[in-house]
């Protein structure tokens, strides 16, 4: 996992990749969970039988459930020390490029695209692009913001 230490550690990493997560698998009670846990039941996630006929050939993953993947993945490519904590701010943009089909394996790749310094603290901006092992189609792409608060 890489350090970054404090604003001087971000301008050094500005515009560079920070690493790589770890594959996952992407399991049908996965996804089953999530729509329990986010009520949205529609077919083409939670029912394989009637999945089985699509172009897919199976149940596909919420493009929201591959992104709720990116605090996790990230925790294992970064940290920021020197502040006094993290604040996931949001997010600038989002695209589901391309399905993730129940039993894919998919991994993060995170860089370093912006730092915004400000009196109260820096925001910075972090290119996800998740990647389904066996594809040259990214699954999702998105800009993840965060907001540091300073020590003092």
């Amino acid at each position: 996992m890489l350090t970054i230490d404090g604003i001087d550690g971000l301008r050094a990493h500005l515009g560079q990749e920070l690493g790589v997560s770890n594959w996952a698998q992407v399991s049908q009670p996965e996804i089953d969970a999530f729509a329990n846990a986010t009520g949205d039941f529609y077919w083409i996630h939670v029912d394989p039988s009637r999945a089985r006929e699509t172009a897919f050939g199976s149940t596909i993953a919420h493009g929201l459930m591959t992104l709720s993947l990116g605090p996790g993945m990230s925790n294992e490519i970064y940290e920021v020390s020197g502040f006094r904590h993290l604040l996931n701010y949001g997010y600038e943009s989002v695209r589901f490029p391309a399905p993730v089909p129940v039993g894919s394996r998919v991994r993060m790749r995170a860089t370093l695209l912006a730092i915004d310094e400000q009196d109260a603290g820096v925001r910075f901006t972090v290119a996800q692009t998740f990647e389904r092992e066996g594809s040259d189609k990214p699954v999702c792409v998105a800009q993840n913001v965060w907001y540091l608060v300073p020590l003092s």
